[in-house]
């Protein structure tokens, strides 16, 4: 495999860390929440050894990139503005895009505002949605959901509290149970909280950590997260209404490019009413959508859980799309 390197690249005013591997047509990887670059090793290392030039960074608020203190400096414009100066920075005029968990909404919607830049998209865990008729916390309440985790995420402070008191304790839930649904909760949705308590409280931490991450993997977030808390993702939660507002030019628009989703079978984001909905009207929001992939018996990580079959599905995207 071709060496990894890292450095600071400037992007949108940011000081923004990334990790780069290889040489070829420019692969952007843009990790979710609660994660950093580490997320996509498995995926940097397959990447160069194809011929490409695989980045991933630390995105706006993690690692060891800049985290502004203005929480309205976290609305999906500065998110995507980031990645447009990232191809910059890079000495590239475009790039494939690809992105899990929140990182997906980042590689739709630059995609979307900027097919010049961004010829083809990848997707991971979240489905692009159509912009709704209100702002989604309002929907979702609508819907019975008081206690979903985006709105238990709304007050600052709250979840930093709850998630920072023992961040190993936190990151081995997170990681080994919060967004992945067995479907024993009989209907509730599993991101919707019980009245009154916290995102961690209906999972415990697994006595034994699964197949695909080892004790020495789980410490490279859990020191990640000692030293930098978890403001800055949060704050990205905090942008989903004012996202809303800012998108409205845009109502309406589909996402023409060559598209590829991939997502875990027992992933939540893509369960209850609200996933199973987006997971099918996919292709009316995104008509370039080539293929569909869900692998059964993979829950929310699903890179870092089948790095073989998520690689291989890329890889044969990225052949087809073509390499210029």
């Amino acid at each position: 495999m071709s060496e990894l390197k890292h450095h600071i690249v400037k992007t949108n005013g940011l000081d923004m860390h990334v990790a780069e591997a290889g040489a070829g047509p420019l692969v952007l990887l843009c990790h979710g929440w609660p994660e950093f670059w580490f997320s996509w090793r498995h995926q940097l290392a397959a990447l160069a050894a194809a011929g490409y030039r695989a980045v991933a960074p630390d995105m706006r608020g993690y690692g060891q990139t800049s985290a502004p203190q203005d929480i309205a400096q976290y609305s999906i414009l500065h998110l995507v503005g980031d990645m447009i100066g990232l191809v910059a920075a890079l000495g590239e005029r475009s790039a494939i895009i690809v992105g899990h968990d929140w990182g997906a909404p980042v590689a739709w919607t630059s995609a979307l505002l900027r097919p010049d830049v961004f010829p083809a998209v990848v997707a991971m865990s979240v489905p692009h949605r159509a912009r709704g008729p209100a702002p989604p916390l309002a929907m979702i309440r609508a819907a019975g959901m008081e206690n979903f985790y985006w709105i238990y995420f709304q007050q600052p402070g709250v979840a930093e509290k709850e998630f920072e008191a023992d961040v190993g304790s936190t990151m081995r839930r997170v990681l080994c149970g919060v967004f992945s649904n067995d479907g024993s909760r009989q209907g509730k949705h599993p991101l919707d909280l019980a009245p009154g308590a916290g995102m961690l409280d209906h999972v415990a931490a697994p006595e034994q950590l699964p197949a695909w991450i080892d004790e020495a993997t789980l410490a490279q977030f859990v020191a990640e997260f000692r030293r930098t808390g978890f403001r800055g993702g949060l704050n990205w939660y905090r942008n989903i209404d004012r996202n809303w507002e800012l998108t409205a030019p845009w109502q309406g628009a589909t996402i023409r490019q060559p598209a590829l989703f991939i997502a875990g079978a027992r992933d939540a984001v893509i369960r209850g009413v609200m996933g199973e909905r987006a997971l099918a009207e996919l292709p009316n929001v995104g008509p370039g959508l080539r293929k569909k992939i869900i692998i059964e018996g993979a829950g929310h990580w699903i890179q870092q859980e089948r790095p073989a079959e998520v690689n291989a599905a890329l890889l044969a995207f990225l052949s087809e799309v073509g390499k210029a």
